[in-house]
């Protein structure tokens, strides 16, 4: 076999295991080198390609060896527990991974169009900051195309222990992925040495480990900032966790004892605040036992606090996912508004309503979007800003309840991935979320990760998965506000603007340049 058959073979096994490792700077392994040094190896085969269509296609198989490896578990969900066939399950899996690597595949392609294939000083370093502008802008894409999935948005491999996590409560997420970024295709331009004439090599070299250092150092000063001030006293707070299995959750049969267990596990319970996971009393609110809803009750007051359920709400023929507070405070709800596709509503019904009928077992999949507009629970002395399950993904949406909330909290089931990756991933996210914010975060879950998470996104206590327990824990509220949460993304779109200015501005002078070289080489044969 020759020399170049063996390339051919080798780097894209090499592409698919470097994005394979880059899954290892996320929960649980939370090893922050490993996605850099994964983009690295990304960026230096990027930098050795020669056409958009070579580097597209680097980008799509190392998306592969991502997504592939990161996000394996929604094959669980969807046979497991949704009951589709093992190959139709399989094949969809295969299927989001591929449309997810597109994204990789764009910045690849897109970059060595930007760099005018040219192995100048000033394209090769036009192609270092298209790199990471165009990356950090597909990872803010995925957030909100088809109603969003930034899962293994890198910025979150930074979370919480990397000096590049002090940039979160500036420019969140996003701003540090694109930050990460840049480090990773500075380095893998240095390595490919594509564009430096030899006499500036020192030079360069020199001037990149300074830019390096001052983004490390800086990163680990902000790191030290108190953004948010402590408010009151600390509150106790109980974190139910049920480890009700998925496949029993909804069966008729056993809702009678799912809802013992909770009202058993509440009245054990001596905390100001009580939470319950997701959907954790599997009954619509209008079924609510009197009895049961009456003693939760008093025994909050008992408490002097209140307890936070997890229920489905059913209100002029439509259903929402809601947190319904009872106890000493007014009750009050939340009613989850970012629903997930195919999972709590069916996208394009009409079309794909059959999937539904012949494949998928899913409870609760046809219900209504709470509004974008509600406001903190005034409960157990504390503002509290709920989320349920997967919207704290999207930080943009959890500021909207800020700077008036003092606690941040999230509750969810993700009994639907089995014992995955998943659980782990998600309360990176809620740890994300502390840090954008700086506050403290509650995660009450069916299965786990039911934890409390501090402003600096440390979990400071977690219950151990797939047990029944009860977390106890003291909850600080805070106040104030990050520059994230005054913001948004917005800050961090500005810098993405600025940058593709410059990039534009280096493309277009390269086209002059070329149409110059073009006229005067027509005037010499003339």
């Amino acid at each position: 076999m020759s020399l170049l058959s063996h390339y051919r073979i080798i780097k894209p096994l090499a592409l698919l295991l470097l994005g394979a490792l880059s899954v290892l700077g996320f929960a649980p392994f939370y090893f922050y080198p490993a996605s850099i040094i994964s983009l690295i190896g990304l960026f230096y085969f990027w930098h050795l390609c020669y056409t958009p269509k070579q580097a597209a296609f680097a980008g799509f198989i190392y998306g592969l060896g991502m997504f592939g490896a990161g996000i394996y578990w929604i094959y669980i969900s969807l046979h497991d527990f949704g009951g589709m066939p093992s190959l139709v399950a399989g094949f969809c899996t295969f299927l989001l991974c591929a449309f997810l690597s597109l994204f990789p595949a764009a910045v690849g392609a897109l970059s060595i169009w930007i760099s005018g294939l040219s192995l100048s000083a000033k394209q090769g370093r036009t192609m270092m900051i298209a790199i990471p502008i165009l990356w950090s802008m597909t990872d803010w894409i995925r957030s909100w195309i088809f109603t969003g999935f930034p899962w293994l948005t890198i910025g979150y491999s930074q979370v919480p222990y990397s000096p590049l996590a002090g940039y979160m409560p500036i420019v969140g997420v996003y701003g540090v992925s694109l930050i990460t970024v840049f480090i990773a295709s500075l380095i893998g331009l240095w390595l490919a040495n594509r564009f430096i004439h030899q006499a500036h090599t020192l030079i360069w070299r020199r001037n990149a480990i300074v830019v390096l250092l001052l983004i490390w150092v800086i990163g680990s000063v902000l790191k030290m900032v108190e953004w948010t001030a402590p408010a009151g006293e600390p509150t106790p707070v109980a974190l139910l966790q049920g480890n009700i299995s998925q496949s029993l959750k909804w069966a008729p049969e056993i809702a009678e004892q799912t809802l013992v267990k909770y009202l058993n596990m509440a009245e054990a319970s001596t905390a100001q605040l009580i939470i319950m996971p997701e959907t954790a009393l599997p009954v619509l609110s209008s079924e609510l036992p009197e009895v049961l809803k009456n003693r939760l009750q008093q025994h909050a007051i008992s408490n002097q606090g209140d307890i936070l359920m997890g229920l489905v709400e059913r209100e002029n023929g439509e259903y929402f996912n809601s947190m319904i507070s009872l106890g000493s405070a007014k009750s009050a709800r939340y009613r989850k508004s970012h629903l997930v596709p195919f999972g709590e509503f069916i996208p394009l019904k009409s079309l794909l309503g059959w999937i539904y009928r012949d494949w998928l077992n899913m409870p609760l999949s046809d219900l209504s979007r709470g509004s974008i507009h509600q406001q903190p629970m005034a409960i157990a002395g504390q503002k509290v800003a709920v989320n349920i399950c997967y919207e704290d993904v999207f930080g943009e949406e959890i500021i909207r309840q800020l700077p008036q909330a003092t606690l941040l909290v999230n509750v969810s089931n993700d009994a639907w991935y089995g014992e995955s990756l998943a659980a782990y991933q998600h309360m990176q996210f809620s740890q994300a979320r502390a840090l954008e914010t700086g506050r403290t975060v509650l995660r009450a879950t069916n299965t786990g990760a039911t934890a409390m998470i501090n402003p600096h996104g440390k979990v400071l206590a977690h219950a151990p998965h797939f047990s029944e327990t009860t977390l106890n824990v003291l909850a600080q509220g805070y106040t104030g506000s990050t520059p994230y949460v005054r913001f948004g993304n917005w800050l961090f779109l500005m810098i993405c603007f600025l940058g593709i200015m410059f990039v534009g501005w280096q493309r277009l002078l390269a086209w002059l340049k070329c149409l110059a070289n073009f006229l005067v080489r027509q005037r010499k044969t003339k």
